[in-house]
């Protein structure tokens, strides 16, 4: 995704007080009694699967992929690597990262070297709309939260296509707009509504049959979005939040970002939506 200020700030904020976010991370690892040498793809679950259902949402879209080992995968907008990093483990495949933040990138890349999954992903600073990978030299490609910061929904399936082998999937899974109600901001995605570009489910299918692709299926995962939640905040009422969680990547925003997704997905204004396309 373009590279500027408001975006890189929008994600970089909580960073603001200097702090290594890796470091970060170990810290909240320690307070719950996590040994340092001993860090698992597992344990990093609480944080760097930053988009609505975390893991769990990831598996599920994972599992309806043809992930075999050895197949190759692409990830747009990684964050801090831990789709790529399911990925690796859960299946076998070798993945590109590819992110716009330079810290998010830096964290992903000694994180994944720490769980000892350095020999299955590489990761690179870039732009979502020209990834640094061959053309058609990838198997899958995934977009997890990362369409709602990109204006231009042709260029970013184009960009997906054209890294994609013939026959290859492409797998989104994006906060759509579902209704007419109101999001208010600011929202884990963007600071303000001139940040956010939350598009239509039609507006996607548009822009996936523009670059040759066909729709082998969709699901609406607003129903699930909002049992999570309703999960996680049972969770927090009884325990406190958590050390480790996406909370060190939003900053002190963090409840009211949280607060202003859930309004909107109980409105009915906004859902996640999966989408998987196939390339002609």
């Amino acid at each position: 995704m373009p590279e500027t200020p408001t975006i890189s700030g929008h994600y970089t904020g909580a960073l603001a007080d200097g702090a290594d976010l890796t470091q970060k991370i170990i810290n909240a690892l320690n307070a719950l009694g996590v040994d340092q040498t001993a860090i698992t793809p597992q344990d990093l679950k609480p944080v760097d699967e930053f988009h609505i259902g975390g893991a769990e949402a990831t598996r599920a879209l994972l599992d309806q992929l043809p992930l075999t080992p050895g197949a190759k995968l692409l990830d747009l907008g990684c964050g801090l690597g831990g789709t790529a990093r399911q990925a690796a483990a859960a299946f076998g495949a070798e993945v590109e990262g590819v992110d716009m933040t330079p810290a998010y990138i830096g964290a992903a890349q000694r994180l994944t070297e720490l769980v000892g999954l350095g020999d299955k992903i590489r990761f690179h600073i870039g732009d979502a709309l020209n990834p640094p990978v061959a053309p058609e030299s990838v198997d899958v490609v995934t977009l997890l939260h990362v369409g709602m910061n990109i204006p231009d929904k042709s260029a970013l399936f184009a960009a997906a296509a054209s890294r994609l082998r013939p026959g290859g999937t492409f797998a989104v899974y994006d906060v759509m707009r579902i209704g007419d109600g109101d999001i208010a901001y600011p929202a884990p995605w963007a600071s303000t509504a001139e940040m956010s570009h939350v598009a239509r489910p039609e507006q996607y299918r548009a822009a996936a049959e523009a670059a040759g692709f066909t729709l082998s299926a969709t699901r609406d995962r607003g129903a699930f979005a909002v049992e999570f939640f309703t999960r996680l905040a049972a969770r927090v009422a009884e325990t406190g939040p958590p050390p480790l969680g996406v909370n060190l990547l939003m900053g002190e925003t963090a409840g009211a970002k949280i607060q202003n997704m859930v309004g909107a997905l109980k409105s009915g204004a906004i859902a996640p939506v999966e989408m998987i396309l196939t390339k002609s």
